[in-house]
């Protein structure tokens, strides 16, 4: 299998993201500016081998842009010492990847949450298991609920996980599994909902998604 590229998405998720990643130092890690810019500088050619070690995605796998968000955030991880606690890092990775495209992005996505294209698209996710052949994508079942209010896409396997253990980070992989409750909170479609990860020991992630209360859905 070919190795994923960094001309294209990879090129373009480090455009959109580096400036919001190195803000955010200042901001919620207290570096300084010139640490931050220095940090920043460091990141960009770990973030570049990080990306050239990647299998290239089947073209059907939705998922490739998930382990691309991880190399990025994993490239600035690796370039603190001290490293920040996890709850800190929580807060540092969601204010890094919530910025203005990333709200209009939730916003598009919100507006055909649930509908005929959305479903149809998590089974078609559900019966790939592209983690069957790249153990850096996912494996997901799609489940439906049962009174009609939404639907759990429950994952066995991550490939977030598998990069984040083979980099010694997998520690930190909650702070990248909270952003799921920011992006569904400014799609404004959804409540989400979750019991398990596979980072903290769980026999699962599961990802609820449940239709807020008196919206209309088309």
């Amino acid at each position: 299998m070919n190795e994923v590229k960094y001309s294209g998405m990879p090129a373009g998720m480090w455009a959109l993201y580096q400036k919001s990643f190195r803000t955010h130092l200042v901001s919620v890690l207290g570096f300084s500016k010139v640490g931050a810019a220095r940090a920043a500088a460091a990141a960009k050619p770990k973030y570049k081998e990080l990306i050239a070690k990647l299998p290239e995605f089947e073209k059907e796998d939705r998922f490739k842009m998930n382990i691309i968000n991880c190399a990025l955030f994993a490239s600035f991880l690796l370039n603190m010492e001290p490293k920040p606690d996890a709850d800190r890092l929580t807060v540092y990775y969601a204010r890094a990847m919530m910025n203005a495209p990333t709200r209009l992005f939730c916003r598009m996505d919100g507006k055909s949450k649930f509908s005929e294209k959305d479903i149809a698209g998590m089974k078609a996710t559900a019966a790939l298991n592209a983690a069957d052949r790249n153990p850096y994508s996912w494996n997901m079942e799609f489940l439906p609920y049962a009174d009609g209010s939404g639907y759990e896409a429950r994952f066995s396997k991550c490939g977030i996980c598998t990069l984040m253990k083979e980099l010694g980070l997998y520690d930190f992989v909650p702070a990248m599994c909270h952003l799921d409750y920011d992006m569904t909170e400014a799609g404004g479609a959804a409540d989400f909902v979750r019991e398990f990860t596979l980072a903290s020991g769980g026999p699962y992630c599961d990802c609820g998604y449940k239709k807020k209360e008196g919206k209309r859905y088309g």
